[in-house]
């Protein structure tokens, strides 16, 4: 049986598939709808005054902690971009509790700005402190590797080798190079193993790039799926991925 159940979803700062409509009230109900005990976001907003000027419905607080609501009581977030209005992340929800977290800025400068949200996860049933690491690559392949060999560094590091392990969000990986990478570092890829391949994530109307991922260390994935049919179709320009995760 799984130990926890997974969610990664670029969030698409709120918005829909080309930016027309707000619909972060919306994410949040399919969000609930799934059961995930920890979620991984990409491309949340900690904060955008202009969005909360246009917008009545606009949330008080950051996306993230509206998206986790009563649900998640523990949250971490990794402010990666800043601008004059603003800024967003990575964001991890959390049902139980986040030990210690840690955003490591792996942008290159002059370019995109990306991070890595590394938290440490007590999970009840576990006697090891579970390691969550949420994603953000950059859109340039030389970048990405980079960015992968920074997060191996880490994995190699900073997380005991008997630790459980999930890296997961959007990768940016749509030539699946970085892939051998990633299984190099000793981490094996939950659709890969449980149906031949990677999964095919973007765009999320009609998913045919493998761009987002759930990697496992220590753990394995349980009935791995990808969520492309409404409402995740309209939510966000990826489809999410969702996984149980045994440990």
């Amino acid at each position: 049986m799984p130990a926890l159940n997974v969610l990664t979803v670029n969030a698409h700062m709120g918005f829909n598939l080309l930016n027309r409509r707000f619909i972060l009230p919306e994410l949040r109900e399919a969000i609930r709808g799934v059961s995930a005990d920890m979620v991984f976001l990409q491309e949340v907003l900690g904060e955008h005054a202009r969005h909360a000027q246009r917008h009545l419905n606009w949330p008080q607080g950051p996306q993230y902690e509206f998206l986790a609501d009563s649900i998640w009581g523990q949250f971490a977030y990794g402010r990666n971009a800043v601008y004059p209005h603003g800024h967003h992340g990575n964001a991890t929800l959390s049902k139980f509790p986040i030990l210690s977290y840690e955003n490591r800025d792996v942008s290159l400068h002059g370019h995109e700005e990306r991070g890595l949200l590394h938290c440490v996860v007590e999970i009840p049933a576990s006697k090891t402190a579970l390691h969550t690491v949420c994603v953000h690559l950059g859109l340039r392949e030389s970048h990405r590797r980079r960015q992968l060999g920074l997060l191996c560094e880490i994995v190699d590091r900073e997380i005991p080798a008997d630790a459980p392990l999930i890296v997961a969000g959007d990768f940016n990986d749509w030539r699946v190079r970085g892939h051998a990478l990633m299984l190099r570092c000793g981490l094996h890829e939950a659709f890969e193993e449980a149906q031949g391949r990677v999964a095919r994530t973007f765009p999320a109307r009609w998913p045919v790039l493998p761009v987002d991922r759930i990697y496992l260390r220590n753990a394995r994935a349980v009935a791995p799926r990808v969520l492309s049919s409404r409402p995740w179709s309209h939510l966000s320009d990826h489809a999410p991925l969702f996984a149980g995760v045994a440990l």
